[in-house]
C-alpha cells in the first residue's frame, strides 16, 4: 500500500479553533485509557500524539496530515478520550460540546475508528458513543485495541463473542496491539480502502 508521510497540523481547544474542512477526515475515538494515542502513533508511524501516564490526558482534537504516494492526502483526527470519571462534570461537558461541533455536519468526516479495549468489549459509555454516531448518520468501524492482551488462541473466539453480543462496525473489527504493531497495517489498508471507496484514490 502507500507509504504514509505524517505531520501534525493542529489542536483545537475550541470549536472556533477548529480547522477549515475540505480534507478528507478519519476520526479516532475511544475511552480515556484504552490506548488511543499509541495507536494513533502507529498509524501514523511517528511519535506525533501524546501518550500520557495519566488517563484523560488529551483534551484537545489534535489534526495530523497523512500524505500518501500516488493519492490525495486526508486527516488523521485524534478526538479526546471520553468516560474518565476521575474528570469533573465541566470537564466532560466541554468535551461533549467540542466533539459535537467537530462531528456533527462536519461533510469531510468520513469515517470513525471507534477503538475498544480487546479485553473488555463494549462498555457502558462504548455503547453511548456507538449510538450517538449512528444517530448522527457518521460511518463506524471498531478495532479492537491492546489484543496482545488476550493469547492468540482465544483472539478469534474473543472477538466472534463480541459481534455476538452486538456492535456497530461497517465491517469485521481488527485486533491491534501497539506492543507488537498486530493489526497495524490491516488498519491502513481498511483507511485507504474506505477513502478509495469514497472517491479519494
Amino acid at each position: 500500500m502507500p507509504r504514509w508521510r505524517s505531520s501534525y497540523e493542529c489542536s483545537s481547544f475550541n470549536p472556533g479553533q477548529l480547522p477549515p474542512a475540505g480534507i478528507p477526515e478519519i476520526a479516532v475515538a475511544g475511552r480515556s485509557n484504552v490506548g488511543k494515542s499509541s495507536l494513533v502513533n502507529r498509524l501514523l508511524g511517528a511519535r506525533l500524539a501524546h501518550v500520557g501516564a495519566t488517563p484523560g490526558k488529551t483534551r484537545s482534537i489534535n489534526f495530523f496530515l497523512v500524505e500518501r504516494e500516488g493519492a490525495p492526502c486526508f486527516r488523521l483526527v485524534d478526538l479526546p478520550g471520553f468516560g474518565y470519571a476521575a474528570r469533573s462534570k465541566g470537564e466532560r461537558d466541554q468535551w461533549a460540546r467540542l466533539v459535537g461541533a467537530y462531528a456533527s455536519g462536519r461533510d469531510s468526516l468520513l469515517l470513525v475508528l471507534h477503538l475498544v479495549d480487546f479485553r473488555h468489549g463494549l462498555l457502558k459509555n462504548d455503547i453511548l458513543l456507538q449510538e450517538w454516531l449512528s444517530g448522527s448518520g457518521l460511518p463506524i468501524f471498531v478495532v479492537f485495541t491492546k489484543g496482545d492482551k488476550i493469547s492468540r488462541g482465544k483472539r478469534q473466539q474473543t472477538r466472534d463473542g463480541y459481534i455476538k453480543d452486538g456492535l456497530k462496525s461497517l465491517d469485521v473489527p481488527i485486533v491491534t496491539s501497539s506492543i507488537d504493531n498486530t493489526g497495524i497495517e490491516e488498519t491502513r489498508s481498511f483507511i485507504e480502502s474506505h477513502l478509495d471507496a469514497r472517491g479519494f484514490a
